[in-house]
């Protein structure tokens, strides 16, 4: 699906692109009883296999977890899916707007008087993927004790309804549904955004400390002596009586103002970027590298996404461009599994490939 995603340069997808450097690609027809051979082969000499169909659809292809191990007794078998493996709606189709939905995400998001809200990116695909490589590590280490692989089962809405942290608390223990709130935080305050001269700032006052650094930075003593925000507890209680007087500040002073002065206090805050904003930061896109360049054949030198994650011996930057559909049929199917260039010339006649 991704290859028809916007936006494009020169009819090529860059979402596909972001998402799939570094990659190999090989086509591969897992109805063709020759595709299912080869398929098996590739399992056997593979560590683990992630899929994404709807569940059912490896076991009618004849290709589910319990032929699979059988073929390589170590293999990790992971699932992504929008409602996993197992329960009532598991045939149910599932994209990340569904996790968001059904995962309760959507529910909380925004304004009170505010529709059902989506978040501004797929977060629930990144959830998912994040969570299932997770598992993946998971049962890989536990391979290393037992011997064998295992399935790893990954929801779209289970993941999402994981990443709504606390809040289900309020379910649990009180009866409460929790609403939309804004930028508000359920459970601190002050975390959130403020208005200033020019725009919005964001403050993250976590705990009893920080609150004091931020009075002192204020020049608002007289906040310590209200029993109202003594605790953070009662900061959130009473935070639609506070939300005026931390404003009444802001709202005198520039966003570089503020951000520079509560820094230097040691109190979290900083201005809302826009995406354009957050590439061109010198710290972000720069030292950073949250944006690199890279070739791609057919589009030339082009800017994508960096890795956030950084290691000292290691530098996680992709071997490669995005493949093409098939472009690595030959090195695959040749250099790894052995065939020659007549099989291959046969598989393409047949449709395998």
């Amino acid at each position: 699906d991704s290859r028809q995603f916007p936006p494009f340069k020169d009819g090529e997808s860059l979402y596909y692109v972001n998402l799939n450097r570094g990659k190999r690609s090989i086509t591969l027809n897992l109805k063709h009883e020759e595709g299912r051979r080869i398929f098996l082969e590739l399992v056997k000499r593979s560590d683990v296999l992630l899929e994404n169909f709807r569940p059912g659809t490896m076991d009618r292809l004849g290709l589910g977890y319990d032929v699979l191990k059988e073929v390589n007794p170590r293999l990790v078998f992971a699932s992504i899916s929008g409602f996993g493996q197992t329960g009532p709606y598991r045939t149910r189709p599932g994209y990340d707007i569904i996790g968001q939905a059904m995962g309760g995400l959507m529910s909380i998001t925004g304004w009170p008087d505010s529709p059902p809200t989506r978040s501004g990116t797929a977060i629930g695909d990144i959830l998912s993927a994040l969570f299932c490589c997770i598992g993946i590590l998971s049962a890989l280490k536990v391979r290393e004790q037992t011997g064998e692989g295992q399935a790893v089962d990954i929801s779209l809405v289970d993941s999402v309804f994981a990443s709504t942290e606390n809040i289900p608390q309020k379910v649990f223990i009180e009866g409460e549904v929790p609403t939309r709130i804004g930028n508000r935080y359920e459970f601190v305050y002050p975390y959130g955004s403020f208005r200033t001269v020019d725009g919005w700032v964001i403050l993250g006052i976590a705990n009893d400390a920080i609150w004091r650094r931020f009075v002192e930075a204020t020049g608002m003593p007289h906040l310590l002596d209200d029993e109202r925000f003594s605790s953070n507890p009662l900061r959130v209680e009473n935070h639609a009586e506070l939300a005026p007087v931390i404003e009444g500040w802001t709202s005198t002073m520039t966003v570089p103002d503020v951000v520079a002065l509560l820094t230097e206090h040691g109190v979290p805050a900083c201005p809302v970027y826009n995406l354009k904003e957050a590439a061109e930061d010198p710290h972000i896109g720069g030292v950073r590298e949250m944006t690199v360049e890279m070739e791609q054949p057919g589009l030339g030198r082009i800017k994508l996404m960096g890795n956030p994650i950084k290691m000292s011996e290691t530098r996680p930057f992709p071997k490669g461009p995005a493949p093409g559909l098939g472009a690595d049929n030959r090195y695959v199917l040749t250099e790894l599994l052995g065939l020659s260039e007549a099989e291959l010339e046969g598989l393409r006649r047949e449709g395998v490939i």
